[in-house]
Order: C-alpha cells, then sequence, then structure tokens
C-alpha cells in the first residue's frame, strides 16, 4: 500500500480536529481568508474540534469573544490555554501553592483568581508560594524586577508555555513567554522548574478524555513545530503542520520529530479530509 493511501486510511479516521489558533486560524488580530472554508468543511464532514492556544494573554471568555468578532463559532468547553493547563498542573499536582506572583495580563490573573488562586501584588511584606510567568503584554521593568526576587529566593518558578514570540500581523515583535523566562534564567541562575503548554502532552490527553476520543480519531494542526507537532508527537496523535505562520517546509524537513502531513495551510487540510472520505 502506498504511503498516500496510508495517509488517506488515517484521515479517515479523524473525527476531532485540535486547533492552534495564532498562526494557524488567523495572524494577529487577522482571520486568514481561507479560516471559514475550512470551519465549513468541518461541519459538513462532522467534525469537531477544540481551540488550543498557548497564548496565555487572555483568558476564555476574553478568546471567545475574539473568535465571535471574527465571525467563528465556539463555547467556553471549545477552548484550551495554557493558564487552564496550568491550573489544573497546580491543583493536582501542587496543592499546597495557593499564593501567586504573576507575571501575566489582568485576563491571565482573573482567570487564576476565579480557580481560586489568591495574586499578590508589588508590596514587600506579601510573600507568595511561587511565581508564575506567561505572556506578559502588560509587563514592566518593576514587575520583572520583582518576579526575579522571589525566584532567586528559591520560589517554585513555572511557565506557562514555551513560545519566544507570538505572530502578529504588525510591524512589531512580540516577546512571548519563552523569552521573558529566558531573561529571568539569565538575571536569577534559575529557569522555569516546569513548562506548561505546548508541547506539554497532557493538554492533549486532557482533550482526548474530555471528549471520550481514541488517539487514532484526532489530529493536531498547527504551525509550529516545537510546540505543536512536538506536542502531537508525544501525545500519540495525528500532527499537522500548516505553513501559513512561523515554520517552513524546509524547516520541518530539518527538524528531528516530522509532522506527519505538512500543508499550504487548513483549507488544504480540509481537502485532504473530505478526499479520504470520498475514495
Amino acid at each position: 500500500m502506498s504511503k498516500q493511501l496510508i495517509d488517506s486510511d488515517r484521515l479517515s479516521r479523524i473525527h476531532h480536529i485540535i486547533l492552534d489558533m495564532d498562526g494557524t486560524i488567523y495572524n494577529g488580530n487577522q482571520l486568514f481568508d481561507f479560516t471559514p472554508k475550512f470551519f465549513d468543511t468541518l461541519k459538513r464532514l462532522d467534525i469537531h474540534y477544540t481551540y488550543l492556544t498557548n497564548n496565555s494573554s487572555r483568558n476564555v471568555v476574553q478568546y471567545l469573544e475574539k473568535l465571535h468578532e471574527m465571525g467563528l463559532e465556539g463555547t467556553n468547553e471549545d477552548i484550551y490555554t495554557s493558564s487552564l493547563a496550568t491550573i489544573e498542573y497546580l491543583m493536582s499536582n501542587r496543592s499546597e501553592i495557593r499564593k501567586l506572583y504573576i507575571l501575566g495580563t489582568d485576563g491571565m490573573k482573573s482567570e487564576f483568581r476565579e480557580s481560586g488562586f489568591q495574586v499578590i501584588g508589588e508590596e514587600i511584606d506579601e510573600e507568595p508560594d511561587a511565581v508564575i510567568v506567561g505572556f506578559d503584554t502588560s509587563l514592566t521593568f518593576d514587575h520583572l524586577c520583582r518576579a526575579a526576587y522571589w525566584i532567586k529566593l528559591g520560589k517554585p518558578f513555572i511557565a506557562t508555555h514555551p513560545d519566544r514570540t507570538c505572530p502578529t500581523n504588525k510591524p512589531t515583535l512580540l516577546v512571548d513567554c519563552g523569552a521573558i523566562c529566558a531573561s529571568l534564567e539569565s538575571a536569577t541562575g534559575r529557569g522555569p522548574d516546569i513548562i506548561l503548554g505546548k508541547p506539554d502532552p497532557r493538554m492533549i490527553w486532557g482533550i482526548l478524555n474530555r471528549n471520550h476520543l481514541e488517539k487514532n480519531e484526532v489530529a493536531m494542526v498547527g504551525d509550529r513545530l516545537y510546540t505543536d507537532i512536538e506536542m502531537a508527537h508525544r501525545a500519540g496523535v495525528m500532527g499537522v503542520l500548516v505553513l501559513s505562520g512561523e515554520n517552513t517546509r524546509e524547516d520541518a524537513n530539518n527538524y528531528t520529530t516530522k509532522p506527519d502531513l505538512v500543508v499550504q495551510n487548513i483549507d488544504k487540510f480540509g481537502e485532504l479530509l473530505t478526499e479520504s472520505r470520498n475514495q
């Protein structure tokens, strides 16, 4: 049997798509032209989906607002973020941690508060149980220094995700969580104790459990090899690299963990899903 036939057979069993957001369905605040057609294809094929993002600058409600403004559908249960993955990790593995110093946006901090955590401020007499670092678009020098102070004292240092930059359609470079953590590591001599979010496979495993899915029924679709495709590999699901974001086909050829599929964009992936069901 040829490789194409094997791929078509795998594709025909896919009933749930885990979708990266930035670089996959939109770029910054601009929806890709091909995105609506892809969702029409999923609806026609009765394939369900979950939005998955490492970007912790927004909470679930804010992401829903953004998606709805772009004309996309979704509910709270359709979105999973690195902040939620971090909250689940703390609740399951570090129940002694309740007071947090967070480098993150107000939306991110509210998500932790709603889950029962205390988020402390800048006062020196308030001592956190841990430092949480996310994609802090409101980052100030004072906040960075305060986080470094607690990390230097040995407080648990937890990162929501490893991304170094965030995709954008604006003429700038958005410095993401991984780069902020690198700055803190340079200053303190300590890297994060744990990095949640992609490529941690627990994000996918949680979606499998929530939707009662088998691994061979799921495809992870994203634009980054070191997060999206690496996580798919670790979780044992199909990994589909789209070339609409960060990585190129040459990157994929040179990367240790190979994608199961490389396509120009999600619309092209939708065409392959349709073909697999017509054979």
